[in-house]
């Protein structure tokens, strides 16, 4: 299904969800200790486009679940009046036992149709393939369910897909940081352009698309080095947390809580 904007050009953007759309692991040049991230750079693409002025905020916070989401930032998007969302969570939901996708996509389509008929387009997401990820790989049934939801949802409302589930660069290693959950700063550069891509916005770039060049292959002895420093550097403290009720984002707030004009060109 083609997205069909209904309010492009956009004058405010506003971003919703976790980590992935907070922007970890792309450290934010002009800004030392932060991060910048994909959704930072579509709405530079937005910006770049228009001929009038775009406003942006990004309410997302790291380890958020989509209910929090849906609790902690809609409510201020929807009073801030946007044209547009990127609405990408549930993926913090979905690596949790007993986990519900339907229940998930339930909730997520409630919020798309807040907002559409608060007359705002929306951008949705599928989950990544983990099939080549140890431990995540177990969650990858949950979230191919999740994602047929979303594509429907969208098929229903009228929102537009990122699709990270077939992207197939998105498969290199050399694309995500160390923890193996956030992407780098290459690859929130691709995310960003495939993302104004779904919605239609001229970048004038498709190199997103193209595979890295080949790399030298990994010495077994190295690989397993690296998975047992993934384990006892991120597995860990992840179940840590769990276990104590504890999240990566307590007491944090938004990076950018207020829509803000961006430069044009």
């Amino acid at each position: 299904m083609q997205f069909v904007p209904s309010s492009a050009p956009w004058q405010r953007y506003i971003a919703l969800g976790d980590s992935f759309t907070e922007g970890l692991n792309d450290p934010d040049p002009s800004r030392p200790g932060e991060f910048r991230g994909w959704a930072d750079l579509l709405a530079g693409h937005l910006a770049a486009a228009g001929e009038d002025d775009v406003e942006y905020a990004n309410l997302a916070i790291r380890g958020r679940l989509l209910r929090q989401v849906v609790e902690e930032q809609v409510p201020v998007a929807l009073d801030a009046q946007p044209d547009l969302v990127s609405l990408v969570a549930g993926g913090n939901d979905l690596m949790r036992p007993g986990a519900d996708p339907d229940e998930l996509a339930a909730t997520l389509e409630a919020t798309v149709v807040r907002f559409r008929e608060a007359g705002a387009d929306v951008l949705l997401a599928t989950g990544v393939d983990t099939r080549n990820t140890p431990i995540l790989r177990r969650a990858r049934g949950r979230i191919a369910v999740l994602n047929t939801h979303v594509w429907s949802i969208a098929a229903r409302t009228g929102a537009a897909v990122l699709d990270q589930w077939s992207a197939g660069w998105i498969q290199d290693f050399r694309l995500w940081d160390t923890d193996r959950i956030h992407l780098t700063s290459e690859g929130h550069r691709r995310m960003a352009l495939a993302a104004a891509t779904a919605l239609g916005v001229p970048v004038g770039d498709d190199d997103w698309r193209t595979p890295l060049p080949p790399g030298p292959p990994r010495a077994l002895r190295a690989a397993l080095a690296e998975e047992a420093a993934w384990v006892r550097g991120y597995v860990g403290p992840w179940i840590g947390r769990r276990l104590r009720g504890r999240s990566s984002g307590d007491g944090r707030a938004p990076k950018r809580p207020v829509p803000l004009a961006l430069p044009r060109g």
